[in-house]
This record gives structure tokens, C-alpha cells and sequence, in this order.
């Protein structure tokens, strides 16, 4: 059996930006419209010892907190991307109010509610709908035996979730944190070959990692058909409820093929990653070497010794200086999370 160099270290494309993320360490680099990269830097609160040896249950963890991590650091991009355009547009009477009145809790307010709306969004689409289409289908066109009806609605999860993908990545601004998905992909497999970190040497890896959230999804997608097998099917609504609190099993099933996808090369890997391999031709996009050079950025902040629970900013492929404008950024950062 053949085994890949494996790094603990992980990433997710931001707008405009990659944040990469080690056992101890998180980095987010973004560019801002002026040109400049911004550098974040910030520890990690280590996952408990004994629930990384749990299998399954590590899976589960995993998965909540890349979740929430994600989502924050997709947030934290979005700002700094916007920074000099929101500089340049003098703030109206009534957002003025806005944020004298309600401050930043109004912001955390919504991206709580946003997070909420977009989970049970996912829920009825991949799981109440392909259940009710396949139920439809059995009793009003074709009767479907108990094996095919759970196949079936596998099929159409998988159906939905491609032409959902390939909608959205038609759009200008998915094309471009595609790009950077891309150009994560890129960084990762350069760091783990050992060659020189930089934009131009990355741009020759492959953009398709096994390891990828993608792969991770339709994983979970094919892993939810076999578990479905043991789940009885009454009615679409207890079949939707039992699938939902069996979705823990499924994705911590799907975590360990990914993490044993990552580790080594043999013939079951290969055909356990082929899957999401394929669907990131539509995920992720190439990069240029401005984007590549973020990605790197990023890489750089997780591996290089800067100090923790600081804010750096990159002039033209630069040294990385204190961003003194934004010394406040963290401290902002302590007080939410305090009052979570």
C-alpha cells in the first residue's frame, strides 16, 4: 500500500482570498480592490485528544467546526475585499443609525440567520425533495421496490447537487472563488511535494485534491444511499426525519474514506476519490498567479513564525508589515466570541 506524504493542513476558498488551516494555526489571506494583501493570523483551539481518536465521532466534530469556521472566515472576506470601495462611498443618515443603533450585533444577527435559512435550505433540497420525488414517482408512474427507491432518490440527490453546481459556477463571482479553489488545491500539493513555495511553482500541480470538501460531499452523498438501505420508508416525511438523524453516521463515515483517500494511493482509494475528483472539474477553476500568490500567502501565514492574533499587510509581493489600521480587528473578534 502506498502512502502520500499527508499534511494536516487544509484550506477553503474565500472571496477574493484562501484561508489554510493547520492543527494550531489559521491563516486568511485576501486581496483588497486596491491591491494590497491582507494577511490574518490566529491560533486554533485544538480538538480534544480523545475524540480525534474516535472515528466516526472526530468526523462529526470535524465537520461542525470546518462548517463554522468557513462561514466565518467567507464573512471576514467579504469585508476586507469590500474595505476600499465601503471607504470610498460616504455612509448615509440611515445606515449612520443603523450601526449607532444596533452596532455590529446587527451583522451577527443576520449572518446567524442567513447560516439557519441556508442549512435548512440544504435539508429540504437533499433530503425532503429527492424523497418526495421518488415517492411521487413510485405510487403515480412506476412502483418502485425498497432497493430502488433508495437508489433512485440517491441519483436525484446527486442530480441536484450537479446542476446546482454547474448553475452557480456560470456566475462571475463563484468563477472567481472557484479560481481560488483552484489555487488553494494548487498551494496544498506544492507544500506537500516540498518544492519551493511560491505562485510560479504551484501553478504546475493539479488543481483536483482528494482531501477536497467537494470529494466530501459526494462521499457523503453515496454513503447516505447505503445507510438508507437500513432506514424503513413509512411515509416521505418519517423516511426524510430518520435520514436526517442518521446525516451524523453518514458524515462521519464519509470523513474517514476522505481521511483514508488523503493518506494513501491504492486502487480502493482511487475509486472512493474519484467522485468528488470529477465534480471538482466543476468546483474549482485555474488560477492566475495573482490568485496563486494569495494562496501562497496563506500557506506562508500558517507555516512561517508570525506573531498569533495579528493583521498583516503585503505591498507588492512585500514583506508582511502590521496592518496599524486594523489593530482593533481581534479584540472585536474576543468580544464575540465571549458573548456566543
Amino acid at each position: 500500500m502506498k502512502k502520500n506524504k499527508y499534511t494536516s493542513i487544509g484550506g477553503s476558498a474565500l472571496i477574493e482570498g484562501v484561508m489554510m488551516r493547520s492543527n494550531t494555526k489559521m491563516a486568511m489571506a485576501v486581496r483588497k480592490s486596491c491591491g494590497d494583501i491582507i494577511l490574518k493570523i490566529q491560533p486554533v483551539k485544538p480538538t480534544n485528544k480523545v475524540i480525534a481518536k474516535i472515528p466516526l465521532v472526530r468526523g462529526i466534530v470535524s465537520f461542525v467546526m470546518s462548517l463554522v469556521t468557513s462561514y466565518k472566515s467567507l464573512m471576514y472576506s467579504a469585508d476586507v475585499s469590500m474595505e476600499d470601495a465601503l471607504e470610498e462611498q460616504p455612509e448615509s443618515k440611515f445606515d449612520k443609525w443603523l450601526t449607532d443603533a444596533l452596532g455590529k450585533g446587527l451583522m451577527n444577527v443576520l449572518s446567524v440567520v442567513s447560516l439557519i435559512l441556508g442549512l435548512a435550505i440544504s435539508v429540504l433540497a437533499f433530503i425532503y425533495l429527492p424523497t418526495l420525488l421518488t415517492d411521487l414517482f413510485s405510487k403515480y408512474v412506476f412502483v418502485l421496490g425498497p432497493i430502488a427507491k433508495r437508489v433512485v432518490v440517491g441519483v436525484v440527490k446527486i442530480l441536484i447537487f450537479l446542476v446546482y453546481m454547474f448553475a452557480v459556477s456560470k456566475t462571475k463571482d463563484m468563477r472567481r472563488i472557484f479560481e481560488y479553489h483552484g489555487a488553494e488545491h494548487k498551494t496544498i500539493f506544492c507544500f506537500e511535494s516540498g518544492g519551493e513555495l511560491s505562485a510560479e511553482n504551484a501553478k504546475q500541480y493539479r488543481r483536483f485534491h482528494p482531501r477536497c470538501g467537494t470529494s466530501f460531499i459526494i462521499i457523503t452523498l453515496i454513503v447516505s444511499i447505503v445507510v438508507s438501505m437500513l432506514i424503513p420508508w413509512n411515509s416521505t416525511v418519517s423516511h426524510s426525519l430518520l435520514k436526517l438523524l442518521f446525516l451524523p453516521v453518514v458524515m462521519g463515515m464519509a470523513y474517514e474514506f476522505i481521511r483514508l483517500a488523503g493518506k494513501y494511493d491504492n486502487i480502493f482509494t482511487r475509486i472512493v476519490s474519484a467522485p468528488g475528483l470529477w465534480f471538482q472539474r466543476i468546483t474549482t477553476s485555474e488560477p492566475n498567479l495573482e490568485q496563486l500568490e494569495v494562496a501562497v500567502w496563506s500557506m506562508r501565514g500558517v507555516l512561517e513564525d508570525y506573531p498569533m492574533d495579528t493583521r498583516l499587510v503585503i505591498k507588492n509581493g512585500g514583506t508582511p508589515v502590521p496592518d496599524k489600521q486594523h489593530k482593533d480587528d481581534f479584540e472585536n473578534d474576543n468580544d464575540s466570541e465571549a458573548t456566543a
